[in-house]
């Protein structure tokens, strides 16, 4: 391990307290965003000593950034050396502005995740994500790999014969992949006569949707996939405002925090802390972020923090996997789930290609859900098999509909362009919520 994983409880709690001090001295100076909400709330930092003072600052939200965007920059213009983006899944698209620091931390923090699922130097990675369209992870991990001084092949998503062909040539041994994308290179390989099974190809890093369960299971994706070719999986999470990631070590026990560059709480509602174990809503504060800073930033995600030594030796907080979205809890004929579950249920069944949730109200100021597939062979046995599943699971009954890939895919589009939606939220006024 390296140094820093090495760090104890203690060392870790002090680390964090200091990194805190200078990080709220450094944005009260220079983040017009923050002196005005501290001045707001007669927010005196130096009050403010150690991580369980957090709990005295007001939050930031996913709306501030939207509508006070360029008032979280804390440096010249000048000094930005890459402008990068959100997705624009939830709403209008965040521009995140970086430093040449800032890519250093990026570059170190994916540095730290790859090391963490034992990559070394002599793995090859094929990145299958986008590189392109402000796109901030395609960028971390080619850095992140440069760090390493692992070799990287940039190919970019799709494509399945072209990610076969560059696998047996340039003998890739790792991929940051979407884990669905990891399903077609498998149904291509078995169409097309490729020895997948036997390819140099041995981990994969998977971003943007999960593969476990909340109990660190492999949940329906992660399990059709080991079904088929024995790769090791390692969940991630992270997300471009946060300019930091979670990975998995071998013992999957959840996304290891490196906590010099995150402190990681678990609200409620109300913006109280959650004890460890306790499902809230992840919020994090990040450290050495020169550029664009955050304190307190609720990212809408679900999910429970964990203290107990990790299996590895590392004494670092984890999270679980995210269990939803809290923008995206549906409220559905009397029962609350997140779009996660129904997702579980579509990924079990073989006949699916693909798919899309639309969730509308109604006059009862209920949810209603539509869930539009797309099959290998339509058929009313089908249908029925899926409707009296998604009964027996939810104990209630969406409306589907039977759609060509085509009419699917062009509903997936939006944001700007970079992954397919699988949730279009018609709750609220204007631009629909996707994700």
């Amino acid at each position: 391990m390296l140094p820093v994983d090495k760090l104890t409880c203690g060392e870790i709690y002090d680390l964090q307290n200091t990194k805190l001090k200078e990080l709220l001295a450094y944005v009260n100076l220079r983040s017009p965003f923050y002196k005005s909400l501290f001045e707001t709330n007669s927010i005196d930092i130096s009050k403010i000593q150690t991580i369980e003072d957090l709990k005295f600052l007001p939050t930031t939200t996913k709306e501030d950034l939207q509508i006070q965007n360029m008032d979280f920059l804390c440096v010249p213009k000048s000094e930005i050396t890459e402008y990068t983006s959100t997705s624009g899944t939830l709403g209008a698209p965040v521009t995140i502005a970086l430093t040449n620091n800032d890519l250093s931390r990026l570059a170190y923090n994916e540095y730290l995740s790859f090391t963490a699922t034992g990559a070394t130097s002599s793995d090859i990675f094929q990145l299958a994500l986008t590189l392109d369209k402000q796109f901030m992870a395609g960028m971390a991990y080619y850095q992140g790999a440069a760090r390493l001084k692992a070799g990287v092949v940039r190919t970019g998503p799709g494509a399945p014969s072209m990610q076969w062909e560059t696998i047996f040539r340039v003998n890739s041994t790792a991929m940051v992949v979407v884990p669905s994308f990891i399903l077609k290179l498998i149904d291509y390989a078995q169409e097309n006569g490729i020895d997948y099974r036997n390819s140099p190809m041995r981990r994969a890093i998977c971003i943007g949707e999960n593969v476990r369960a909340d109990n660190f299971e492999l949940n329906t994706i992660g399990k059709r996939i080991k079904e088929f070719w024995d790769i090791e999986l390692f969940s991630t999470y992270a997300s471009t405002e946060m300019q930091t990631a979670f990975t998995e070590c071998p013992a999957r026990k959840g996304g290891h925090i490196h906590p010099e560059l995150l402190i990681a709480e678990v609200l409620d509602d109300d913006g109280n802390s959650l004890s460890f174990g306790e499902k809230g809503e992840l919020t994090v504060t990040t450290l050495d972020v020169e550029g664009m800073p955050l304190v307190r930033y609720r990212t809408g995600d679900i999910c429970t923090l964990i203290n107990q030594p990790c299996e590895c030796g590392r004494q670092t907080l984890r999270i679980s996997p995210i269990l939803g979205r809290k923008q995206q809890m549906i409220k559905f004929k009397g029962t609350s789930l997140y779009p996660s579950v129904i997702y579980e249920i579509l990924n079990s069944n073989n006949d699916i290609i693909d798919y899309i949730l639309e969730v509308s109200s109604n006059e009862l100021d209920t949810d209603d859900i539509l869930i539009w597939i797309a099959v290998k062979v339509p058929s009313e046995k089908l249908l029925a098999q899926l409707t009296s599943y998604l009964h027996a699971s939810l104990r209630v009954m969406p409306k589907i509909i039977i759609a060509d890939l085509a009419e699917i895919q062009k509903r997936q589009k939006g944001g700007i362009g970079r992954k397919p939606i699988r949730f279009v939220d018609r709750r609220v006024i204007g631009e629909p919520n996707n994700h």
